[in-house]
């Protein structure tokens, strides 16, 4: 298990595949808080990445486990619901 004590603001989040996934705004109880600008297609709010898709921390990057395509499903809303639930 990953410490999230390791992640910080600013940081680079990535999929597995070395796609960019987003940018830490920064981490609330066990999850990743994406910045309002990695929000995609789904504006206005904050995403956020559970921590059981943090496969590592590395330098100033945080890579998940999944595939950038994956893992923007896998993306959950504040209420901690994935965003792929809510399309």
């Amino acid at each position: 298990m990953v410490d999230l004590s390791q992640i910080s603001e600013h940081m680079n989040i990535i999929g597995a595949d070395g796609v960019h996934i987003g940018t830490v705004d920064k981490v609330e109880g066990d999850r990743i808080k994406m910045t309002k600008a990695d929000s995609g297609s789904h504006q206005g709010h904050h995403h956020y990445i559970s921590r059981g898709l943090i496969a590592g921390v590395e330098g100033d990057t945080v890579r998940l486990s999944a595939n950038g395509d994956a893992a923007v499903l896998l993306e959950e809303e504040k209420s901690g619901g994935a965003i792929a639930d809510k399309q």
